[in-house]
Formats: structure tokens, sequence, C-alpha cells
């Protein structure tokens, strides 16, 4: 199977926030980024792969500043790693006030994807061609955030079959 290149799959989307995407207070909703966030991200992933994708999880979602009404939130998104079957997309969300031009880190976040075939069984994915020192050290730290993520269920399953040392 063929490489990808990070930039043949990465995305940049743009939303205009309205009053429905809001509180009374005019704050947008936490999960109206997070549904944006996952949308931006499975682009990617689709991208890459070429095949139906699923979000397996959220391995981080950080809010950093609140957008409001009429603000314009920029959701940038890229593959930072792949193994068999699974790729790790991040994505940064940004809000710019239209009126001022002042731009504001709003949300981060890691999802791993999975690809399916046609049967909804997992896929192989195609490799991941790194070009430069960022994209190797995004792929790095996704690979560390993989062999936690498998330790914490491996954790989890032990837990589920006895309680000892689980707190």
């Amino acid at each position: 199977m063929k490489g990808k290149k990070v930039k043949d799959c990465c995305v940049t989307l743009s939303h205009v926030m309205l009053p429905e995407d809001a509180n009374p207070a005019g704050n947008v909703h936490g999960g109206v980024i997070m549904k944006l966030i996952d949308n931006a991200a499975g682009v990617v992933a689709v991208r890459h792969a070429r095949c139906n994708v699923v979000t397996a999880s959220i391995d981080r979602l950080d809010f950093h500043s609140p957008g409001f009404i009429g603000n314009l939130l920029t959701l940038r998104a890229s593959v930072n790693d792949v193994g068999k079957t699974s790729m790790e997309i991040g994505v940064r969300a940004e809000t710019e006030d239209l009126m001022t031009g002042q731009v504001c880190h709003t949300a981060s976040a890691y999802l791993t994807f999975v690809a399916l075939d046609k049967d909804g069984r997992p896929c192989p994915v195609p490799p991941l061609i790194s070009e430069n020192d960022v994209q190797n050290r995004r792929r790095r730290e996704a690979k560390a955030r993989r062999t936690s993520r498998l330790e914490e269920k491996k954790k989890e399953k032990r837990c589920q079959s006895s309680h000892e040392g689980c707190a």
C-alpha cells in the first residue's frame, strides 16, 4: 500500500457561529465545537484511508478560550500518526472576532479513527509519510499517547474483572 503525506490529507474548515450554536449569554456550546472537531477529523481520516471511518476515541479535548455568536470558528486538522487500521488526527480550533480580527486558540483535540471495509470490519490504512521535524515530533507524541491509551485499557479490563487496586 502506497504511503500518504500529511499535507495530502489535512483540512481547514470554517463556520460562523450563530445563535443556535450558543447559550442565551452568547457563548458557543462546547458540544457544538466538539461536533465540528469530530467532523473535521473525520474528513482527514477519510482522505487518508479513502474508505468509511468511525471515531474510536477522543484522547484529549481541551478548551482554552470561549467562542461567541458571530465569531468565525476555524478548525485545522491533520493526521499525526497511523497504525494498522487506525489513525490519530489532531485538531486545533480557533475563533476569530470578525469585527476586530482578534484570533483566539479555542480548543485542541486528539481523535482516533478506525478505517472500515465494505462489511464494516477494520481494514488497513496507508502508511504516513512525514516530511519535516514538526510532523516527526507529532508522530512521536501520538505514539506515546497510543501507548498510554493501551495501558489504560489494560487497567480498565483488570478492574472490571477484579476490583483490587482500582480506585
